[in-house]
């Protein structure tokens, strides 16, 4: 048994103490993804493990992001930030609908 694939985190505080400590304990056990919604900043950062060490997602034209360990794992920055609910879930919908999705999912059984 490894580490988990992804960790995901949400902050309330305006700067996680620990954030950097943590992200370097995720890194070096080999997290492949570290997601973490700071709330009062209004920030929500996606983190790949690459080499290594934590490269930040930065989202696409649409203003998504995407996991790369699990496809059709996607995010609308903008509309979570926004707190529009319905929205997040519609893009969420739309790539667990996705080919990638159903394929990742096919590769599991």
């Amino acid at each position: 048994m490894g580490a988990p694939e992804l960790i995901t985190e949400i902050a309330a505080s305006s700067a996680s103490i620990d954030f950097n400590d943590k992200m370097d304990a995720y890194a070096r056990n080999g997290v492949g993804e570290y997601l973490v919604w700071r709330t009062l900043e209004k920030r929500f950062d996606w983190f790949s493990l690459e080499n290594e060490n934590y490269v930040a997602v930065r989202p696409d034209g649409r203003g998504l992001l995407c996991s790369k360990t699990f496809p059709g794992l996607v995010l609308d920055v903008r509309a979570l930030l926004a707190m529009n609910a319905p929205k997040v879930l519609t893009v969420l919908q739309r790539g667990l609908t996705s080919a990638a999705h159903k394929s990742f999912v096919a590769s599991l059984h």
